[in-house]
């Protein structure tokens, strides 16, 4: 019986040996890729509107500025460009009641002597992506003129962001 035993040991631990020698390990490489283009997203921030307020006669300018974000990835050229809206052009905006217009500008510069249109190159803001999220200001004015009739005046210009 000792035998028996012994025997039924050893094939027992050879079965072990014979596991463990089967098990063995393999590695290789598995790539792993992503690949990012140039791109920009662009919103508008609070606030959303830029609003000159509620104004008697216009008599003196009205400055007032709005935010516009720009997110373009790292190292990217831009360029921001504002339409016309509804006048169509950059360099007489209108806001209007019906078809009575208040004129605007709208500058690149605090000091609001540089236009701010669409022509790249020419009348946008140029800037370079850092990854996050860029706040650009528009810098408004409502110039003296002729007080039209009460009323709210509006206009809608679109934001380009070329990259």
């Amino acid at each position: 019986m000792n035998v028996k035993l012994s025997g039924a040991i050893a094939l027992a631990a050879l079965g072990f040996a014979f596991a463990t020698a089967q098990a063995a390990t393999v590695t290789n490489s598995m790539p792993v890729k992503i690949t990012i283009q140039n791109a920009c997203n662009v919103t508008t921030t609070a606030p959303t509107t830029l609003d000159f307020g509620t104004q008697g006669p216009l008599v003196a300018n009205i400055d007032q500025t709005s935010t516009i974000t720009v997110t373009c990835t790292n190292l990217a050229p831009y360029n921001v460009g504002l339409n016309g809206g509804v006048s169509g052009s950059v360099t007489a905006r209108t806001m209007l009641n019906g078809t009575t217009p208040v004129n605007y500008s709208l500058f690149r510069d605090s000091a609001r002597t540089l236009n701010w249109g669409n022509t790249v190159g020419t009348d946008t803001l140029a800037g370079t992506g850092n990854g996050s999220a860029q706040s650009v200001t528009v810098y408004g004015r409502v110039p003296p003129q002729t007080t039209p009739a009460a009323g709210v005046y509006t206009d809608n210009v679109t934001v380009t962001v070329t990259y």
